[in-house]
């Protein structure tokens, strides 16, 4: 009797929990569905109101035929949004991986030695509020060609981010930490890699990801003013066009790369936070 009871106890329990992490589920998904149906619905009120922007549907149809080919190619101005994008997302990534390079590593030297912070901190706060897209003309000054002048404007607006964040996760590295590797008498790059590194990884993390959000963001721009192949360019060249549909749909490429990539490196970043017990 007492083995039965315990068996139904342990059902209702069960059942209990499901029907709660059903419920949370629910929540979570709701609310965003009723938020972008909301969205639809004012979008389908406006287009009804101002015929030059195409309604949801229309939209829907013209993302359909968009991406039942997306890769065709038809010579250097005339691609499909997939190689558009491509394009766009190799930049981004060539930009970014430089100011990585460049940007971490510097961000080390000037939040741990007062000396390299004194020379190079003012030189940051001067150019960091600059605009990335003022140094678009110098790239193309620089370098004579569009595709690495937009790779310029990236690496430029990527690497601030990394600097500043870095060199204030060494400058809040605990000084307990410091001590303990001077009794230890370990050698700089031990320090670095072994002390500083841990400590430092989510500031690190954290200006990667403003980084590349503001890299994504740049690389519309400067391919609009640029030309050549991305999805900036390819989003400009359908307006020359006059095929707003395709520019909806542009925009919500662009905001669902830029979703993911956000999210992406939202996930790293907490997978290397500690928090101290």
């Amino acid at each position: 009797m007492t083995s039965t009871v315990t068996t139904v106890g342990r059902g209702e329990a069960f059942v209990a929990a499901g029907r709660e992490k059903l419920e949370s589920a629910l929540k979570a998904v709701a609310g965003p569905v009723a938020g972008f149906a909301l969205f639809v619905l004012m979008w389908q009120v406006i287009a009804m109101q101002i015929p030059e922007i195409p309604t949801p549907g229309v939209t829907w149809h013209a993302a359909v035929t968009l991406f039942s080919d997306p890769f065709y190619d038809n010579g250097p101005n005339d691609k499909g949004i997939g190689w558009n994008l491509v394009a766009s997302l190799e930049r981004v990534a060539i930009g970014f991986g430089l100011a990585a390079v460049i940007g971490i590593p510097a961000g080390f030297a000037i939040g741990r030695y007062a000396a390299i912070n004194a020379m190079f901190s003012p030189i940051v706060s001067l150019l960091r509020p600059v605009s990335p897209l003022a140094w678009l003309p110098l790239g193309l000054l620089l370098f004579k060609a569009a595709n690495p002048a937009a790779i310029w404007a990236i690496f430029i607006c990527s690497i601030w981010p990394m600097i500043i964040n870095t060199a204030v996760g060494v400058s809040r590295v605990p000084q307990d930490y410091l001590n303990v590797a001077r009794v230890l008498n370990l050698s700089e790059w031990k320090l670095t890699t072994k002390v500083l590194l841990p400590a430092v990884l989510p500031y690190v993390l954290t200006g990667v990801r403003l980084s590349i959000g503001t890299a994504w963001l740049v690389i519309v721009a400067a391919e609009m003013l640029t030309g050549g192949t991305g999805i900036g360019f390819w989003l400009w060249d359908e307006w020359n066009n006059l095929k707003v549909e395709h520019i909806v749909i542009a925009i919500f490429v662009i905001g669902i790369v830029g979703l993911l990539l956000e999210t992406l490196l939202v996930a790293l970043a907490r997978r290397f936070t500690y928090t101290e017990e």
